[in-house]
């Protein structure tokens, strides 16, 4: 009777909070639906057990290796180098050599052509269980990608970015041979950086050759040590690495969930640094735009909300984001229609949607800075004027600076393909993760054999997949990994989910219980962090 009671005033509560919530308006301005629905039980312990065969095996096929009874071809030591520091550890590459072997031929298969809505991949065989390949030199044509991260479409041979990218190659030539800070300064270089600046509506921004030291290198000169980073437990490697080099301490707070934020961010400020208990020098929360194994979209509002109120700093990574999102494609930012002005350090890669290489950094007041200390900016050398030019060309075509509508056609294509596709998938009974307008689509597979069992079969059908398994991911969530574009055609789309139906048959991979656990309990208002000046 007590717990009733109980149970009645929070409810009071909760229903008088949600009443001031639309009172006083709310973070969102459009729906936010993010799904991640249970693992069955079944399907746990049947995943656990199947991880655990392979283990007991592998250990027993280490033994016989050990005795030479079975022939490995493993990288081992040299018997002149048995009295020096060990260069190899055999057990560290257990998981290697016992499970990640057995199908890696779902992985590095060589592509011969654009990786557009449609590649060509060279066949191989393995005649070693997968320890070395032979090509046969046959080409599969035809093969529909769902792997590559070329959201809008812009890896290709042919159009405006080829075209201008080939014209700029004949007059700069394809390397610089220098660091921006020497000799490796282009005017092509000036013209991208005012571009991306303008282009994200700040006050300037800074081009680096590549994404992921775009991260690792510049974070340690942002952040050192007395400051404080908050980072996101699933953060991408280029992001754990920069906080780690930065020698900062590193808190992470679960991902997705502001109230694990600010609860570090309340011990943060009440107790200082440890020991000492002095002021953070600084305190940076590190969150992504689009999180690439989950394809889950941040709760930026909300996390602008708290940064603001606890006065922190904000990195945002917008590489899988940036072009992809929002009516304008400018990444999260412009999805929730926020204002650049609260996101300290904006991040992002030109890679994805733009079909090129390498990332940025943009905000206020920082970029000269970066200039003289970030150490991808003075010890890198420039990026490559073709690359250069496929970037500037295509982020004028999203613009629309190229005075056509492709740009906008390209990014309302790519938001209907990631619809439809996600809503198909759901309706066949896949478990689906993430939210419902990212371009990243994990669907689970959980057991181990069937990681391996969903890409050949795939491919078999001229589909050509990513799938991902532990380490990558958590060791009961192993998942393929779509790529959604809007190079994909409606055709291409329903080919493709009609080969992952027949699978899903074949291999029983329609999980889904249509019991759908929402991230999102509860609504959030501007009132719940609101800003404090004391």
């Amino acid at each position: 009777l007590v717990k009733n009671h109980i149970f009645f005033l929070i409810r009071i509560l909760f229903m008088s909070t949600v009443h001031a919530a639309s009172r006083h308006g709310r973070l969102y301005n459009r729906p936010f639906v993010e799904c991640f629905e249970e693992t069955p039980m079944l399907v746990a312990v049947l995943t656990y057990m199947g991880y655990g065969i392979l283990t007991i095996f592998g250990y027993l096929r280490d033994f016989l290796r050990h005795w030479q009874i079975e022939r490995c071809p493993i990288a081992r030591e040299r018997e002149e180098q048995k009295d020096f520091v060990p260069l190899y550890q055999d057990f560290e590459n257990f998981y290697t050599r016992n499970l990640y072997m057995r199908i890696r031929d779902n992985w590095n298969r060589p592509i011969c052509s654009v990786p557009g809505a449609k590649m060509e991949l060279m066949q191989r065989l393995s005649h070693d269980y997968n320890w070395t390949f032979e090509y046969t030199g046959r080409i599969v044509q035809d093969v529909i990608n769902l792997g590559s991260y070329n959201y809008l479409g812009f890896a290709e041979n042919t159009g405006p970015c080829a075209d201008s990218a080939a014209e700029v190659t004949m007059k700069y030539g394809v390397g610089v041979a220098s660091t921006r800070q020497e000799t490796g300064n282009l005017d092509r270089h000036e013209e991208m950086e005012k571009l991306v600046a303008n282009f994200l509506g700040v006050e300037s921004a800074m081009a680096f050759g590549m994404g992921f030291a775009t991260n690792s290198m510049n974070i340690p000169a942002l952040a050192g040590k007395g400051c404080l980073i908050l980072s996101d437990e699933l953060n991408h490697t280029s992001l754990v690495l920069g906080a780690r080099l930065s020698g900062s301490t590193i808190r992470v707070f679960k991902h997705n969930n502001m109230q694990s934020l600010e609860k570090l961010l309340r011990e943060a400020i009440a107790h200082g640094q440890p020991r000492t208990h002095r002021p953070w020098k600084k305190i940076l929360i590190l969150v992504e735009g689009i999180y690439s194994m989950e394809g889950s979209i941040v709760r930026l509002p909300e996390v602008i909300a708290l940064k603001k109120r606890y006065k922190a700093y904000l990195y945002l990574d917008e590489a899988h984001s940036i072009g992809a999102l929002g009516p304008r494609g400018r990444g999260v930012v412009d999805y929730f229609g926020l204002d650049t002005c609260d996101v300290d350090v904006m991040m992002g890669t030109f890679t994805k949607s733009f079909g090129a290489a390498g990332g940025y950094i943009a905000g206020k007041r920082l970029i000269e800075y970066l200039r003289s200390h970030s150490h991808s900016a003075v010890y890198a050398t420039s990026m490559s004027p073709p690359v250069v030019e496929q970037i500037i060309t295509s982020m004028k075509c999203i613009m629309g600076e190229d005075g056509t509508t492709k740009g906008s056609e390209r990014i309302q294509q790519l938001a209907e393909n990631t619809v439809y596709f996600r809503k198909r998938l759901r309706e066949m009974g896949f478990i689906i993760y993430g939210n419902n307008d990212s371009p990243v689509v994990p669907m689970m597979l959980y057991m181990p054999a069937k990681i391996g069992a969903f890409g050949r079969e795939m491919f078999k059908r001229n589909i050509g997949v990513v799938v991902v398994g532990f380490p990558a991911t958590p060791i009961i969530e192993s998942r393929a990994r779509f790529c959604i574009s809007a190079a994909h055609t409606k055709d291409m789309l329903d080919r493709a989910l009609s080969a992952i139906s027949e699978v899903g048959d074949l291999l029983q991979l329609k999980y889904s219980r249509h019991r759908i656990k929402p991230c999102l309990e509860r609504p959030f208002d501007n009132n719940l962090y609101e800003d404090i000046d004391d």
